[in-house]
């Protein structure tokens, strides 16, 4: 883990999505963070100390979701199958597939294997799996402003972590998409899915695959920002520690009959391009449903100091 010392930071933009606007001033105090996300090969350390099972590895209740096609009712995960030709872009269910059987073990469905993935991070967990193995390393998820203020690694209004340019003089600098997404991946990166930890540079906290890579899990619930009351902020109008929203508003107004909360996730992942979802950034932020589980989803911790 590394030392973050407490400080005051811009958090959030103005120059890509809604969801990152205001931009406010934020103060966070000093917390360890784990280096990189947690892999493989420490989540299967958990598991075989505890025998945990994770949420893609249970048959859902249909109690739980109305409506539900009984033949879906397996245990299972979404994975990213991509596209063929060019897609309608709002449409996900063009490029994501529920499969039966894939799971952390099996990040492709079964015959798939982590045997040659160990050191990658860990995918295929909702948040109660991060979380239940955040509680057995005796660590905690990070908040939102804890992620996004190890991410900047001491730098005040950079776009990415590295600076304003996404990839300087062609230089690689995080595992993103390259191409046009979801169909046309060049793997100028030299990674089609996850990367191994540690194999980008780190930013200048020593932090690596805080961009790209997998998204990860914070603690905090998700919700549009809202305008800083400056009166009430402070008085040099500095939000301290702030934890995001309430369970009852991170519920997606999209789909009302499902009140399944929302946690933030940050970072991006493998699948951030420059054409779709260009979120591996410090200031990014998406709302993800509790018992959401991926391909392109992991999760780092963080200890108090």
């Amino acid at each position: 883990m590394r030392l973050i010392s407490e400080g005051i930071f811009t958090m959030g933009s103005t120059a890509f999505y809604p969801e990152e606007q205001p931009t406010r001033r934020v103060k966070v105090d000093s917390f360890w963070i784990d280096e990189a996300p947690v892999t493989n090969a420490q989540f299967a350390e958990f598991v075989e100390a505890t025998g945990f099972v994770t949420f893609a590895e249970i048959p859902p209740d249909p109690k739980d979701y109305p409506g539900l096609d009984p033949a879906m009712a397996k245990a299972g995960s979404l994975v990213f199958t991509g596209a063929e030709n060019p897609v309608a872009m709002h449409d996900w269910s063009q490029w994501w597939s529920f499969v039966h059987g894939a799971d952390w073990r099996h990040p492709l469905g079964p015959g798939s294997n982590i045997d040659d993935l160990m050191d990658h991070p860990v995918v295929h967990v909702a948040h109660r799996d991060a979380q239940a193995f955040a509680d057995w390393a005796d660590k905690r998820l990070p908040s939102e402003a804890e992620h996004e203020y190890a991410a900047r690694g001491g730098h005040e209004g950079r776009e990415f972590i590295w600076g304003d340019e996404l990839a300087p003089g062609g230089a690689m600098l995080a595992n993103y998409w390259q191409g046009r997404f979801p169909y046309e991946n060049t793997v100028q990166d030299g990674w089609l899915r996850t990367s191994p930890v540690r194999h980008f540079p780190p930013n200048d906290y020593g932090l690596y695959d805080m961009a790209g890579n997998v998204w990860e899990w914070t603690d905090d619930w998700y919700s549009e920002p809202k305008p800083v009351n400056k009166r009430h902020a402070g008085a040099c109008c500095v939000i301290e520690n702030p934890r995001g929203a309430t369970r009852a508003a991170s519920f997606d107004p999209c789909s009302p009959s499902l009140k399944i909360p929302r946690k933030v996730i940050k970072g991006g992942s493998h699948l951030c391009a420059d054409n779709y979802c260009q979120r591996y950034r410090p200031a990014a932020r998406q709302g993800e449903a509790i018992d959401s589980t991926t391909s392109h989803i992991g999760f780092r911790c963080v200890r108090s100091a």
